[in-house]
């Protein structure tokens, strides 16, 4: 299995470079993953900006140069891998804007149809606020906008969500999380 890690947070020294940290051990220590890339959008200096006009036209960013990289790691992978944090109920616009450019008509899905069938995905996000935030004030707005919306749009069904909250208290439990992840990864088998 070929895993695709997308990193997007900008502080190496953050808990969501910790949750990295154990998706990669627990990865190398999988028999069943053979190859582990990872992406970080914000060491990559990604541009989140999306830009159509007429020397960039929207129907064509399915074959745009630039962002050909992340296409081919994209359909080189089996799995893909999330992990952010959630800021204002939602992923941060790093990660919004690298979906908005990349998982376009053309690539990721076409008249209805997702292009990406057969892929699975993890989503590790950690917060400040408590964990059951964002489903009785939110209700379940960021689950439903990466489920919903995007991977099942594109083809993908096979979505599981790690999303820890109180993440900032001393009583955030943070070592017993980052275990969680790591164990998950270590024996994942698809």
């Amino acid at each position: 299995m070929k895993t695709l890690i997308v990193y997007t947070h900008p502080n190496h020294q953050s808990l969501n470079d910790g949750f990295l940290q154990a998706v990669i051990r627990g990865c190398q220590e999988n028999a069943r993953i053979e190859d582990i890339e990872v992406l970080d959008l914000y060491e990559e200096k990604f541009d989140p900006a999306l830009v159509f006009n007429e020397e960039k036209l929207r129907r064509n960013m399915h074959v745009d140069p630039e962002l050909a990289k992340y296409r081919e790691q994209i359909m080189r992978a089996d799995k893909l891998v999330f992990i952010y944090p959630i800021w204002w109920g939602r992923p941060p616009a790093m990660l919004l804007g690298y979906i908005d450019r990349v998982f376009v008509s053309g690539f990721a899905y076409r008249e209805g149809e997702g292009l990406l069938k057969g892929k699975t995905v993890v989503c590790v996000s950690s917060m400040k606020g408590p964990s059951l935030y964002p489903l009785l004030w939110l209700n379940n707005a960021h689950k439903i906008l990466m489920r919903r919306a995007l991977f099942r749009f594109v083809g993908i069904r096979k979505v599981k969500f790690f999303e820890f909250g109180s993440m900032e208290s001393p009583k955030g439990k943070q070592e017993n999380k980052l275990n969680k992840v790591y164990r998950y990864f270590q024996s994942v088998a698809r």
